[in-house]
């Protein structure tokens, strides 16, 4: 039997809390990605896969996108993202994380690095 694993309804108040309360990366991110402006394909925003968020997910690519602060460096926030990682793999999604900095520092080599994991027809 199929089981949901997306966007779970006990998820939905923190999807959209983390939406509305987007950080400046990630809205500088999702302006390169909304509206299918990366070689037509759509990405969505603040994802939830089982109980995790994932910040952008390209669903016809099984890709994660994920923007990393200053928390996910901190006490257990290694640790903690490598376990996710594990898990969202074992599932079949691929992921690419980035330091926001670079969102803002290398744009284009950001959009070149997703870009690769698109297939493009």
């Amino acid at each position: 039997m199929y089981e949901n694993i997306h966007n779970w309804k006990h998820l939905k108040e923190k999807r959209m809390e983390l939406r509305t309360n987007s950080t400046s990366a990630e809205a500088t991110l999702w302006h390169h990605l909304k509206a299918r402006k990366l070689y037509g394909k759509k990405f969505r925003r603040q994802h939830s896969i089982e109980n995790y968020i994932v910040d952008f997910y390209c669903p016809q690519e099984k890709l994660i996108v994920e923007l990393d602060g200053k928390d996910h460096y901190g006490t257990g926030g290694q640790e903690y993202d490598a376990a996710r990682d594990a898990r969202l793999k074992k599932l079949g999604f691929r992921i690419l994380r980035f330091e926001n900095r670079m969102i803002f520092e290398e744009t284009a080599i950001v959009l070149k690095e997703i870009s690769k994991l698109l297939w493009i027809e």
